[in-house]
């Protein structure tokens, strides 16, 4: 197992570890629900550097974005950034990720999903026939993610960039706790608010930064929070989870990624999923609430009132915020009217559900 630079500070802290995409990552601190409502109402520090990072330089740079991304990534500009996902030949997502542009049609980064690190980089190398430079730096790379309403508040002492007015999908980059050439990015994966840091750990830089942060937020009380609550947080939001929510047999029309699919450029299998858009989709990811008591789970099947099965259930929990237990799945298109009522199959038993929109509330 890889560890991050800051696996000795959650061991200290008393982390509960566990394996995490080849990585020794915190589960939780002082319990998930704690945690959780440390991000929704202050501020909560996650150790993401487990991400992947990949620099794509040079004149074709755009060039090969455009062909292997949905979105339409010309539209960047310096200091912008951009949800989006890689397709398959066959139409499915091989991963979901954020492009930053940092020079216009020059100088890009992608972020990806830990445990698709190698593989989008040999999906995308596949496609690199103009010799694009790319390098790998997701090993070099640290990243945390400092969220909720007073994320940037806590850290606006760090740094003499103006963070508190960062707009949504906008980054910059400067001197931060006394390093230089970290790059704050408004984006996350908690709806909470907040920023996202990236870094090399060098001389010493991730201690200096975590330190500077835990100082800096001791007096608002800014917690550590671990992966249980991450998934927790984004799944009150209805934010997809890579294996779970979207993988490669998942289209993004069905995933309800429409609005990051843009035929105005081509891209891989763009006529399979122009095609699924004018004949229209068979099933789509759509969030649900239980009306029975009882937690859904990945796997389990969705099936209608006479008892068909219509579906499974991709993600589930017991929303800390909401006080209730809710989910996403993959359902037949004509289940997917909010307040539609589904069955969850628990064992041997069918608990009642309705469809709702997302965000959860």
């Amino acid at each position: 197992m890889k560890n991050t630079p800051f696996t000795q500070k959650h061991i200290e802290l008393g982390a509960k570890m566990a394996p995490f995409a080849g990585y020794n990552m915190p589960i939780s601190y002082t319990g998930i629900n704690d945690e959780h409502a440390a991000v929704r109402k202050n501020a909560g520090v996650f150790d993401v550097s487990h991400m992947g990072e990949f620099i794509l330089k040079g004149a074709d740079a755009l060039d090969l974005i455009q062909r292997v991304t949905t979105n339409d990534a010309s539209k960047l500009t310096a200091g912008k950034a951009q949800y989006s996902a890689l397709t398959n030949k066959e139409g499915g997502i091989v991963d979901d990720l954020i492009v930053y542009c940092i020079e216009p049609e020059k100088v890009y980064m992608l972020v990806v999903n830990a445990s698709n690190i190698e593989k989008d980089w040999n999906w995308i190398s596949s496609f690199n026939e103009k010799n694009v430079e790319m390098h790998n730096i997701s090993d070099k790379t640290c990243l945390l993610a400092i969220q909720g309403p007073n994320a940037t508040k806590i850290l606006q002492t760090l740094t003499d960039i103006d963070i508190l007015n960062l707009k949504y999908y906008t980054f910059v980059k400067g001197r931060f706790a006394g390093v230089d050439n970290v790059l704050i990015s408004a984006t996350g994966y908690t709806g909470a608010g907040g920023v996202e840091i990236y870094f090399e750990d060098t001389d010493g830089a991730a201690e200096k930064i975590w330190d500077a942060i835990f100082e800096a937020g001791k007096a608002s009380g800014i917690k550590p929070i671990g992966l249980g609550a991450r998934d927790t947080l984004r799944l009150e939001m209805g934010y997809c989870l890579y294996g779970n929510d979207i993988d490669d047999t998942t289209s993004p029309l069905e995933a309800g990624l429409g609005w990051i699919t843009k035929f105005s450029k081509e891209f891989t299998a763009d006529k399979i999923i122009e095609a699924q858009k004018a004949s229209g989709v068979s099933r789509k990811l759509v969030g649900f609430e239980m009306i029975d008591k009882g937690i859904p789970r990945h796997g389990y099947t969705i099936e209608d009132a006479a008892g068909n099965n219509i579906g499974v259930v991709t993600s589930g929990t017991q929303a800390p915020s909401l006080q209730k237990a809710i989910g996403l799945g993959y359902v037949n298109i004509s289940h997917t009217a909010p307040d539609s009522e589904v069955f969850i199959a628990v064992r041997d038993k069918k608990l009642k559900a309705k469809v709702s929109k997302v965000p959860f509330q």
